[in-house]
């Protein structure tokens, strides 16, 4: 099978114009003879708004009656996206976690994939339409909606490419790939073409928004190399792989939660070093930012710095090593 997994995030799908261009970007792997299938987030803040409402109803809601309303959002994505497809003449059909199934276990709020069907998809694809699934949920054994987690759909696009052995796995995102740091607070940052399995994973986990750890962790076990990309034309994008050629990957922040601190943690095959923790200090204390602590394993350095501190920190951090 030549199939092709797109992933389309909540900003992606967020309204008319932008469907329209998930159509174009899917026209164009039909075109090329790809059979596609499509896993999308809901649309814009709906998460966010649906959670809004169930705790102006219920002080402590159930968390299976949570999930079952917080899939609702990803309902409405799909059935959009099919309207979308079949508006510009591309057959398509959407299909909700249980109609594959997307089996899962009984972790409400956080499940874990544990097997998906393929018959039904496989039907849809044979008879030429491309085919819209749901991501961030699942179904577990009693026959109840389960929700996957923060970066659930990235989760469900790699669990599908990897059960239908797809030739690729695109996760269409708002930014042109992975870059060795946000490239809203720092404008030195730079694109990767490739970034390893284990780096991507420790970038996940010190903060970087890009791809959920949980993620990272299933591709690298299937061997399946997503590609992130942007939704803007020709996006070079960055492709998650067993190899990478950089030797730092990338710089991070996260606030700490319980103090006044932020975490900058360099992530890279090239730690740790002390040449490289001795850089990143002078660099620092040049600019008047006291390291308030520093941590140093295999494959990473964090220094915390005050909160306030933080955004000049990680551009210092980033010009000092990359």
């Amino acid at each position: 099978m030549n199939l092709i997994v797109q992933k389309f995030g909540g900003s992606s799908v967020a309204d008319a114009g932008r469907l329209l261009r998930v159509s174009q970007i899917v026209r164009e792997e039909r075109d090329a003879g790809h059979d596609v299938l499509v896993v999308v987030s809901a649309q814009g803040d709906t998460t966010d708004e649906l959670l809004q409402k169930a705790r102006g109803t219920a002080k402590a809601p159930s968390q299976r009656e949570l999930d079952a309303l917080l899939s609702a959002g990803e309902q409405v994505s799909a059935a959009l996206t099919a309207m979308t497809l079949e508006a510009q003449g591309i057959p398509a059909v959407s299909l909700n976690a249980w109609q594959l199934p997307i089996r899962s276990d009984t972790v409400h709020g956080d499940a874990r994939i544990a097997e998906i069907g393929t018959g039904r998809v496989r039907s849809e694809l044979e008879q030429h339409h491309v085919v819209v699934v749901t991501g961030f949920q699942g179904v577990d054994e009693a026959g109840d909606l389960t929700t996957l987690g923060r970066g659930g759909s990235d989760y469900t696009a790699v669990a599908l490419a990897a059960a239908f052995g797809a030739e690729r796995c695109v996760i269409y995102t708002d930014v042109d790939g992975v870059y060795t740091a946000d490239p809203r607070l720092c404008p030195t940052a730079r694109r990767l073409e490739r970034v390893s399995y284990e780096d991507m994973y420790a970038l996940s986990r010190a903060g970087a928004q890009v791809l959920h750890d949980k993620c990272v962790a299933l591709a690298q076990e299937k061997g399946v190399e997503p590609e992130v990309r942007g939704t803007m034309p020709k996006s070079a994008g960055t492709r998650v792989c067993r190899v990478s050629s950089q030797r730092i990957s990338g710089v991070t922040c996260r606030e700490q939660s319980g103090d006044d601190l932020a975490a900058v943690t360099v992530v890279g095959r090239a730690l740790p070093s002390l040449e490289l923790e001795k850089r990143v200090i002078l660099a620092l204390n040049a600019a008047g930012i006291v390291v308030q602590g520093v941590d140093a394993v295999t494959g990473a350095l964090t220094v915390y710095v005050k909160r306030g501190e933080a955004r000049k920190a990680i551009c210092l951090v980033h010009d000092a090593v990359i």
